[in-house]
């Protein structure tokens, strides 16, 4: 993990990094000393590691709670080169929506090729990270993430042992309900009523898919992009209860 640039701004120090390729951030409180817990968060399609909702949680959960934040770059996002097959993506996607024919199993395929890729990313990336003095190793880890944050997110919680609490929600698909099945981690998961590229009853299902004790489903009426803004305090006092 090579830092690249540091700042700070309002007790919250911010660094870019880059790890094999994989352009990063890392936030923490600028007077940290010793170990703590680290939130890692995965951006929607189409953004990036410092899209505004990413940035304003970043800084929420360090100022709020003294949590380690990092984010990196999906493939074919922010930094990342963009290949044939993102550019194919893009191009039938606006075609669809052009047309008005449902966009919800284009954008579940992509979404799972981007992960297969991703899930072994992050897992390098978590492994730098719990080298770091401010972070350490066996330390809680939460993992938040909507839409594409979801659809690389819940592979990585169903294979990766050392992610301890999620937030997911805006995906509902068939191939995810297996994997679903094997999360047992503590589970916050958010449903707009109203999405108009995943179907309401998918999600559902896939939330009746998680094998979790403890989750917690948040519906919300409005349409895929309309999550309401009090959604990040709830995220924020679940990974309070979960992660210290």
């Amino acid at each position: 993990m090579h830092f690249t640039s540091q700042t700070t701004s309002n007790g919250v120090s911010e660094r870019h990094f880059t790890l094999d390729g994989i352009p990063g951030v890392f936030w923490s409180p600028s007077d940290a000393t010793g170990s703590r817990p680290l939130v890692l968060l995965g951006h929607g399609g189409g953004q990036h590691k410092k899209a505004p909702g990413i940035l304003a949680r970043a800084r929420r959960f360090v100022s709020a709670r003294g949590f380690a934040v990092a984010a990196i770059d999906a493939p074919g996002h922010g930094d990342r080169p963009r290949t044939e097959r993102d550019q194919r993506f893009t191009a039938h996607l606006r075609e669809r929506i052009a047309a008005g024919e449902p966009v919800g199993s284009l954008v579940a395929d992509y979404n799972a090729a981007l992960a297969a890729q991703a899930v072994p990313e992050w897992q390098l990336t978590l492994d730098a990270l719990q080298k770091l003095a401010a972070i350490g190793a066996g330390g809680p880890v939460g993992f938040w993430g909507m839409a594409l944050g979801t659809g690389i997110g819940l592979p990585l919680a169903a294979a990766e042992p050392r992610i301890t609490a999620a937030v997911f929600g805006l995906v509902g698909r068939d191939t995810l309900a297996d994997t679903a099945s094997r999360i047992t981690i503590p589970i916050e998961f958010l449903l707009q009523w109203d999405d108009e590229l995943v179907p309401r009853e998918a999600t559902l299902a896939l939330f009746d898919a998680f094998a979790s004790s403890e989750k917690t489903l948040h519906a919300n009426s409005g349409r895929h992009m309309n999550v309401p803004l009090f959604e990040m305090d709830s995220s924020d006092r679940f990974f309070g209860r979960h992660l210290v």
